[in-house]
């Protein structure tokens, strides 16, 4: 069986100071463009709200009561977490007669969050 060793280097900052004014400049004028971009990482960094997300790119819609059985959890926990996914602009809801079907906002979350889970995969199989 091959093992991947991962090379541990002794230096990893520069060892001396230079930047390149052209490439500082050019970032610098766009980067302020991802503020507030923080948030959506956090809402899912919790690991029941990125396992909901999950849940619902497998799944294009699911009522409360699916997700808190999906997640092992009351109504109102899963409710609690729906409502914050919501609130970030991850998801969407839409009710339906006495129950409430909660979505992803659109394809790029669905996109992110598919990458991220395709991502994951393949650390995990390297490690």
């Amino acid at each position: 069986m091959s093992r991947k060793i991962k090379k541990v280097l002794s230096h990893d900052t520069c060892e001396t100071f230079c930047f390149d004014e052209e490439k500082v400049n050019r970032v610098q004028n766009v980067i302020e463009d991802v503020n507030g971009l923080e948030l959506l990482f956090k809402a899912l960094s919790d690991s029941t709200r990125i396992k909901i997300a999950y849940a619902l790119t497998i799944e294009e819609e699911l009522c409360v009561c699916d997700v808190a059985n999906i997640i092992g959890s009351s109504t109102a926990t899963a409710s609690h977490h729906l409502r914050l996914l919501k609130n970030i602009g991850l998801a969407k809801h839409q009710k339906k007669g006495k129950l409430v079907f909660y979505s992803l906002d659109d394809e790029h979350v669905k996109q992110l969050i598919q990458v991220a889970y395709l991502h994951h995969k393949e650390v995990s199989k390297d490690e």
